[in-house]
Order: structure tokens, then C-alpha cells, then sequence
């Protein structure tokens, strides 16, 4: 496995039940598979797990103590609580302990302009927080972000409310830009992702903020080898870390074993990702095929 790429964080993504394998031992109780799973996240450089047991945190919450409490009693990282719910995470907040994790603060995932009452979560105890970009309140009506300045306006906008209003550092805040499959990506979505990854990195009221995706959408769909023989989808996944960096990207979820590095400017995949980030419409599906079909 090659080594993360120095100066990205990794978030683990695995403990969620959209894993197959995940599910089956979410569904089966079995906390000593569930701690295997979070240790193997962190000895693969993940600096922070991702949780969530999914719907059932709703209908079963004593689960979802117990689950929070096997985890935190096999691995000392912060855990991020995946739930848009304000009721699911108040159960994650009051049930994890910081001294498990080294002092570190739990990461609420994921707050954003159209559910700015999860604030309220602050007062449980202190927190980073995870800030989707991808929708902003406009006239009181929630709206998707389609451009970059539309997702760097809205991530702009709630950060710094966030550190007047609720006395957050910029250093608690992580902006998620939300990654989009390739193959279903012909309105550019991941060309507006970067460069608004850009313009967050270069504004200087934003100096210490992380910015974050999930990067395991990208490669959805796709055949798992490319046209050079290599894994397409992780090689993919390596090819937006490589362009995002440079502009201020430093936090993935992801799977940390898939090993986030940079490839170099002559790797096949990375040049063919290029050309997929320059169109639009249908001649992003011309492009993607290059990198199954030569």
C-alpha cells in the first residue's frame, strides 16, 4: 500500500452499514468485528473514524451507545457522527468520551445552511464540525450549489457565522465540497468542487480552515481496472487528491487502506482526469471511456 500523501488527514469511512460487509456485522451485534474494522482504519492512517449504524440509531439508540462504546474503547481517535438527525447526534455527543480519544473533540457530521438548528449541538459539549457546501438557504428555501462561487460563498458564509455566533476556531471547521461520480458528471460538478476549493484555500479570512470530500463517489460505476491495467477507482481517487491538494484540500473520507497519494504528471489516469475536468455535457463521457478504453 502506498503511503497517504503528506499533509492529508484521512477520515475512515468503513463503520456504515452501505458497506456490505459492514452491515452484516452491524446486523449481527458483532462488536469484536466492529472493533477490528475501526482498528484496521486507524493502523491504515485514519486520524478519525466515521460512524454510523445507520437508520437504526432511530428505533435502537441503546445499539448505538453500545457501538459508540466498543469502538472508542479499541482505537484513541475522534469519531465523526454521520447523522443529519439533531436527535441521533445528541445521542452520539452525550454517549462519546474525549478522554478516549486523547482529548479530542467528536466531529458532527454534517451541518449546513438548511439545518443550522443542529448549532444547538454545541452546547453539549465542543466539537469540530463537518460543513456542507452543496446547499445553501436562500429566501428561506433550500437550494443545491451548482458553481464554484455558489459552494465557496455558502461555505464562506456559514464558517464565519460559525466562529462570530458560536465561538468556533476555523481549525474546528471542516467544509465538505461533495465529490461527484465521474461517469454521471457532465454538468461539471467536480470542476466547480475544485475550484471552489480554490478560492476557500486562497481567502485569507479563511486561513486555517480544512476542507474535506468523500471521495469514494468518484469512481461509482466505473469498471474496476483501467486502460493501463491499474485500479481504476482508487487511481482515480488518487487523481483528484493530486489536483486538490495544491488548492487547499487536506481532509479525505475515504478508505484509508486505498492509500490517498499523489501520482505523477505522466500516470495515465491523471491525464486523462484532466480532460474530463476541461468538458462538459456528453464530451464527459467520451473522455471517461479513455480511461477504460484506449
Amino acid at each position: 500500500m502506498n503511503e497517504p500523501a503528506k499533509g492529508l488527514r484521512i477520515i475512515g469511512d468503513r463503520i456504515n452499514p452501505g458497506f456490505k460487509s459492514t452491515k452484516a456485522l452491524l446486523e449481527a451485534g458483532d462488536m469484536t468485528g466492529v472493533q477490528a474494522l475501526a482498528v484496521r482504519q486507524v493502523d491504515s492512517g485514519a486520524y478519525a473514524l466515521d460512524f454510523t449504524v445507520g437508520p437504526r440509531a432511530k428505533d435502537d439508540p441503546k445499539f448505538l451507545v453500545e457501538v459508540i462504546r466498543a469502538v472508542q474503547a479499541a482505537v484513541k481517535v475522534p469519531l465523526c457522527f454521520d447523522y443529519p438527525e439533531v436527535a441521533a447526534q445528541e445521542i452520539c455527543l452525550e454517549a462519546y468520551d474525549p478522554d478516549k480519544a486523547g482529548g479530542a473533540k467528536p466531529i458532527i457530521n454534517s451541518m449546513a445552511e438548511t439545518r443550522w438548528d443542529m448549532v444547538e449541538l454545541l452546547k453539549i459539549r465542543p466539537c469540530q464540525v463537518m460543513l456542507m457546501a452543496s446547499e445553501r438557504l436562500e429566501d428561506g428555501i433550500g437550494k443545491p450549489n451548482k458553481t464554484s462561487a455558489e459552494i465557496a460563498g455558502t461555505a464562506k458564509r456559514a464558517a464565519l457565522r460559525l466562529v462570530r455566533e458560536n465561538g468556533l476556531a476555523l481549525d474546528d471547521i471542516i467544509v465538505d465540497v461533495s465529490i461527484s461520480a465521474l461517469i454521471a458528471d457532465t454538468g461539471g460538478m467536480n470542476r466547480a468542487a475544485l475550484d471552489a476549493i480554490g478560492a476557500i484555500g486562497a481567502d485569507p479570512e479563511l486561513k486555517g480552515i480544512h476542507v474535506s470530500g468523500g471521495i469514494t463517489n468518484i469512481g461509482q460505476q466505473l469498471p474496476p481496472k483501467a486502460a493501463d491495467g491499474s485500479d481504476l477507482k482508487r487511481q482515480l481517487e488518487c487523481a483528484f487528491v493530486t489536483v486538490a491538494m495544491p488548492l487547499g484540500f487536506d481532509t479525505v473520507l475515504g478508505t484509508p487502506w486505498h492509500g490517498f497519494h499523489t501520482l505523477p504528471e505522466d500516470n495515465y489516469v491523471l491525464g486523462v482526469f484532466r480532460e474530463v475536468l476541461k468538458a462538459s455535457g456528453t464530451d464527459v463521457l467520451r473522455q471517461v471511456r479513455k480511461l477504460y478504453r484506449k
